[in-house]
């Protein structure tokens, strides 16, 4: 349980979003858990799966269900939380590899997770291009970088970040879960959050569509299930009807106040720009 003095002086608010987008099929899956016994620990997981007609989908669900069984035998008080999503990662790739065993198609996922813990601190992974944001704010404090083929080019100075979205490999992953080859493993650990920061996992069927600064803009002006439920639909109007599955995971801090909180910042107007 959090102490006293720490629990009251702020509020923890989360929410998730996910849509099928234009596709036939619904092989995203997010979910944000609350620890069954420790109040304050929260962790949030977007898997994008990829493989056939059904062989995405049970990538991403054996992802989750794998982040379920992993979080339930977690102990805050006890447990490091970055072995933890280590593990999630690690026995998710099992899994799912041993799952293509028994099915005629090649399941593989992405993964972007996070851990909130009681204390604040904020522990990340990631495998593949579905990111997690951190925001202060609305400015961007850092993102994970993309597993990808174009992330590489981006890093070799071959093109630009504006130009890796309409590249015709921009899809093309150079590690996720379920491969023959070790997922990669990206920690990244954020020693306290503070008050007015969003933490936001999502696919690439949502960030593909806004840029850090739209979503800090959002994240900043929204509370989570309403700043889920715009990005949601405006990335839906950029598709144009082309757009992938979407899901995104966000969690932010805020102070406890027992008066009336100050009327939010006005969302600035997004370009309807940006489609593919």
């Amino acid at each position: 349980m959090l102490p006293t003095s720490v629990a009251a002086t702020f509020r923890f608010s989360a929410a998730t979003g996910l849509h099928r987008g234009d596709r036939a099929y619904q092989q995203d899956q997010v979910e944000l858990l609350v620890h069954p016994k420790v109040q304050g620990s929260v962790l949030a997981i977007v898997a994008d799966g990829m493989g056939g007609k059904s062989g995405g989908r049970k990538a991403a669900d054996q992802v989750i269900l794998t982040g379920r069984q992993v979080f339930e035998r977690f102990v805050p008080s006890q447990d490091d939380p970055a072995e933890m999503l280590k593990q999630l990662v690690l026995e998710s790739h099992l899994m799912i590899k041993l799952t293509a065993i028994t099915s005629e198609e090649e399941p593989h996922s992405t993964i972007a997770a996070f851990c909130v813990s009681p204390n604040l601190s904020c522990d990340i992974v990631h495998a593949g291009d579905s990111r997690v944001y951190h925001y202060r704010g609305a400015e961007m404090m850092k993102r994970t970088v993309d597993h990808s083929f174009v992330q590489r080019l981006i890093e070799e100075g071959k093109i630009t970040e504006e130009a890796a979205n309409t590249h015709p490999q921009a899809n093309l992953l150079t590690g996720c879960l379920g491969t023959q080859a070790d997922p990669p493993l990206t920690l990244w650990h954020i020693e306290k959050l503070e008050f007015g920061d969003t933490v936001l996992a999502c696919s690439d069927g949502l960030w593909h569509y806004f840029t850090p600064k739209e979503i800090g803009a959002i994240v900043h002006a929204l509370p989570p299930r309403e700043a889920s439920e715009m990005l949601v639909t405006k990335a839906r109007q950029r598709a144009r009807g082309g757009g992938d599955n979407l899901s995104v995971a966000m969690a932010r801090i805020d102070p406890l106040r027992t008066e009336r909180a100050p009327a939010a910042a006005p969302v600035p107007p997004l370009p309807t720009i940006r489609a593919t």
